[in-house]
Formats: C-alpha cells, structure tokens, sequence
C-alpha cells in the first residue's frame, strides 16, 4: 500500500493532477484525496482547480458535474460502474413527461441525477443548500422537485413551500434505518444526539434532532463529542477516523452504499496511470445542465 501511495503521488505530481473524495468513500480513499467533502463542496472545487486532471472518487454524476464545470480538466472517474440508483430514478424522457402535466412549473432537480436530466431542470440544488434553493423560487410558481422524494417533502416543510416530488429515492438511505433502531439507539446512548441526513425516510427525519447534510454533519461533530448518525458508513467510519476520543455510533451498520465501495486505491493509481475513464458531456447537454448548476452555485 505504501509503495501505491508513492506512485500515486509521483504520477499526481507528473501529470498536474488532483484527487476528490466524496465523504461516502472508503478510509483510504478519503485519506489519499487532496480535498473530500460532501457534493456542494466538492461542485465548488471542481469549478476553481486549475489542475489538468481532476481524479474524482465518487459516483458517476458526480464526475459528470467537475467535467461540466471544468470543461478545461480532464475529469477520471476510476471506477467506469460506480452509479448512483437514485439517479437512475428518472431519465430526461421522464423529467419532460413530467413538465408537461405542470406547465409553468419551475423544476429544481438534486444534484444526484444524470446529466440529462440537469438539462431539463431550472436550477440544481444539494442537501445542504436545498431549502434556500425553494426560497429562491417565486411563491406563484408551482416547484417540481426531481429525483428524490424524501429530500424534496423535507424540504417542502422547511420552506414552507408547496413541491410536487418524483417518488425517487436513495436505497441506502430509505432501507437502511428503522424507527426500532433510533429506538434501541435511544435506550443504548440517552445523551447522544441524533443526526439525519435528508435522504432519509420522513420515519427517521421526524425523530431526529438534527437533520442536515454530510458536510453539516462533519462540522458538528468537529465541535461535539456525542452522536448517532443517520447517513451512509463510510463517512462515520472516517469521522470514527479522525476522532478516536469522540463516541460516534452509526445508527445501523446496513447503511452501506456499494457503488460508493467500488473505488480502491488501486482503481486510483490504474485511473493517474492510464487516464482513465474520461467522463465526457456532450457540449449542447452541458452547456443545459450548466445553467442549472451555475443557478445552485449562485445560492451558495
């Protein structure tokens, strides 16, 4: 492992390279990568590196967004099969299909989705940004909220906005909790808080004390010492990581996202080494999609 780490940082260095990891990734590969962070973060990035290659270890619509937003990167994504089956939920067909029985709709589309359906949208938003992302809309405009079902009802309610959402959804985080685990959790640690990322179920999201995105979350556990968390493993194993000392419990151990365990680090070396797999958007769909998330990045 060692001597890979070396090659990795050799070939960086050769090729004007950079490495994002999503909080979702596996220890190694969050420790490996130059900035990690949760999705807004990592767009944010993506659009200001000046590097020539951007290694994004992540899921695909995840490269997809640094290709867009960086057209002058080579952006590899190491693992060609790592998708996200939420956004998968819905296809630009659909999304148009959808327009069409609310028109003069305004559609605001998670940024977990493909790029075709970006291009469709009005503007992007993420779980950490998306209740401002409504607020922005005029109160006349009916919002229709795209893929994910659980983000967008939460939302609705903290906006106090009417939205219209496509019954997708995240299967990690809508199979991976119960209300029996937040039960046994409970009774087990009584002075830990609970966390909730907003994917999760309106079960879980309801009897949490916090609802909030991952990069939320690593911000509240740098200034708290007690918490279970509702959100996908990998990012609690890395904050367990990073804070030995602090009482970190995962609210159940089925939390696990496959297409986020895809990328190790040897994908990451074969990715330097090969410059592969070059994700590349279509110019007319990503100049579309661009508007959307240009209109996110604005907000944030």
């Amino acid at each position: 492992m060692k001597e890979i780490r070396e090659q990795i940082k050799a070939l960086k260095q050769e090729k004007n390279a950079l490495i994002l990891a999503h909080n979702y990734q596996d220890i190694e590969i969050q420790e490996l990568a130059d900035y990690r962070g949760d999705s807004l973060q990592l767009a944010m990035l993506s659009k200001d590196v000046k590097t020539d290659l951007i290694v994004f270890c992540g899921v695909r619509f995840m490269a997809e967004t640094a290709a867009i937003l960086n057209p002058n990167a080579r952006v590899l994504l190491p693992v060609l099969d790592a998708g996200c089956p939420m956004a998968d939920m819905i296809s630009g067909e659909q999304l148009r299909e959808f327009k069409a029985e609310h028109p003069g709709s305004v559609v605001v589309c998670y940024v977990n989705s493909t790029v075709e359906v970006k291009a469709e949208s009005d503007i992007c938003c993420t779980s950490s940004n998306a209740v401002q992302v409504l607020n922005s809309i005029p109160e006349d405009k009916t919002i229709l909220f795209v893929p994910d079902r659980n983000l967008g009802s939460w939302a609705a309610r903290e906006s106090g906005r009417k939205v219209i959402a496509w019954n997708g959804y995240c299967p990690t985080h809508q199979w991976g909790f119960s209300a029996a685990d937040i039960t046994n959790m409970r009774q087990q640690y009584p002075d830990h808080k609970l966390l909730a990322h907003p994917e999760c179920d309106p079960i879980i999201v309801d009897r949490a004390d916090f609802v909030m995105s991952t990069g939320g979350m690593i911000r509240y556990a740098k200034e708290h010492d007690k918490m279970i968390i509702a959100t996908e493993n990998g990012m609690i194993d890395y904050l367990k990581h990073i804070y030995p000392q602090k009482s970190i419990i995962s609210l159940s151990p089925k939390a696990v996202c496959q297409n986020m365990k895809k990328t190790h680090v040897q994908d990451v070396l074969n990715a330097l080494r090969e410059e592969k797999y070059h994700i590349v958007v279509a110019e007319e769909i990503a100049a579309r999609a661009k508007k959307s998330i240009d209109r996110m990045l604005e907000l944030s």
